[in-house]
């Protein structure tokens, strides 16, 4: 991929010093210590918003030809817990170009991410790798995959030691891809050269495709406990089911889930049992499923009107029961699995100013979850903080007790993940482009 194609931009160093300098000299004149800004807070004539480089251990931004508003983390072989600076990560992810026909799938790997802030203690955390010759800037390798329309949505998983994506196409199909050959290719500069050279981007052909869905859609999800097993849903309001056949080929069940009434926007498979899935839609309803029953039967439980528009994304936790949900109404609302027939959230928080686009909760941590939205804020949450009348600390009026941190900076936030290797560390996507982060808060 040429550099036109993708760019990655750090923070600069020297930028910083002078961003620093010139904010030094206005407060200077002003004699005005600087503030924290609240989204809720207009902002007054000649004020503009500067980054507070020491909220974070590391941030980092890359950019691609067109916005690439669905991408998901490819689990790697570099080990489950890494903590060790520069890092490295690897993920998939899809176009949304003006043009039909100029969209792709892009395997990309994203790495020597430094801290952007080090400690007094970090000196050596870069071992012999932080020598002078060594850039401190970071780099990304990409392999493109032709995609005939834009990419509404994107999944991967491994089935047999491969990696595996589904794509959600806007024409209403859904593609499924081998990514073995483009993981190759951008873990090796000779294999990527050679690979563009012969722009085989063009030729790599689906494993196999569905087109049975009647109108294109977003929701997707792979099941985690039972390999190879894929749900998509539309925006007419279906759900099909896809259980892996013999050879590179999957069964789909033509007979939709019975239940929502209009467009189905996400999906989540239950972490711990195989044949339970949650879906949400803009009918405004959360459904809970059983899978193994026949498609009219198997909506086992239904929250009606549980946000006050469409429900856009919901995430299962992984730990413990619950699911989070947020809408077009700004809302995140707390669903314990263990009274969801009470058909009421055990928590609410309304903080979003705009709808909420994406949301998940931490692969380890039962207690937090990171949100965004269309207000271009990503809300970082612990639920185990509780409002303490008796310690006499000031709350800021209007802001929840669990409320851990505000990134900014990405217009029109689309989606995020937690990385499930790299503790702390969050991928968001926007509009503006990719941020690649971790907060000193998590």
């Amino acid at each position: 991929m040429s550099d036109q194609e993708m760019d990655v931009v750090d923070e600069n160093e020297s930028e910083n010093e002078e961003a620093m300098e010139e904010e030094e000299k206005n407060e200077e004149k002003t004699d005005k210590p600087s503030e924290v800004y609240l989204p809720t807070k207009p902002l007054e004539e000649g004020e503009e918003l500067v980054c507070d480089q020491s909220a974070y251990v590391m941030l980092h931004q890359a950019q691609t030809g067109a916005p690439c508003l669905s991408f998901d983390i490819l689990k790697d072989s570099l080990g489950e817990i890494r903590e060790t600076y520069p890092l490295t990560a690897y993920i998939v992810a899809g176009t949304q170009a003006p043009q039909t026909h100029v969209n792709n799938v892009i395997v990309m790997k994203l790495s020597n991410l430094h801290k952007t802030n080090k400690g007094e203690d970090d000196e050596d955390d870069d071992d012999e790798e932080s020598d002078d010759e060594i850039s401190k800037n970071p780099k990304m390798a990409g392999a493109l995959i032709k995609h005939q329309g834009c990419v509404n949505r994107i999944r991967s998983t491994i089935i047999n030691n491969k990696v595996i994506a589904a794509s959600w196409s806007e024409l209403g199909r859904v593609n499924l891809w081998d990514l073995s050959q483009q993981l190759e290719a951008v873990d090796n500069d000779q294999l990527l050269s050679r690979y563009n050279k012969e722009n085989k981007a063009s030729s790599v052909k689906p494993l196999f495709t569905f087109t049975g869905h009647q109108k294109e859609g977003f929701a997707m999800d792979w099941c985690s406990t039972n390999v190879g097993v894929l749900a998509t849903g539309d925006c007419k309001r279906d759900i099909h089911i896809w259980k892996p056949a013999s050879g590179a080929s999957w069964q789909v069940d033509q007979r939709p889930l019975v239940g929502h009434t209009d467009s189905v926007e996400d999906l989540q498979w239950s972490p711990n049992e195989r044949s339970v899935i949650a879906s949400c839609s803009v009918d405004k309803s959360i459904r809970i499923w059983d899978t193994r029953a026949q498609p009219s039967k198997a909506c086992m439980l239904t929250a009606e009107n549980s946000h006050e528009s469409d429900v856009n994304v919901i995430s299962w936790n992984k730990n413990e029961p619950f699911i989070v949900s947020g809408g077009d109404d700004g809302f995140l609302h707390i669903w314990d699995l263990r009274r969801f027939q009470q058909k009421t959230p055990v928590a609410t928080f309304k903080h979003h100013t705009e709808p909420v686009t994406t949301v998940e909760w931490h692969p380890t941590d039962s207690a937090v979850f990171s949100s965004g939205g269309s207000d271009n804020q990503i809300a970082l949450w612990d639920l185990s903080v509780e409002k303490d009348d008796e310690s006499g600390s000031e709350e800021v009026e209007g802001i929840p007790p669990q409320l851990l941190f505000i990134h900014q900076g990405q217009n029109n936030i689309k989606e995020l993940h937690w990385h499930p290797q790299l503790p702390g560390v969050i991928i968001s996507t926007a509009e503006s482009g990719f941020n690649i982060f971790r907060t000193i808060s998590v």
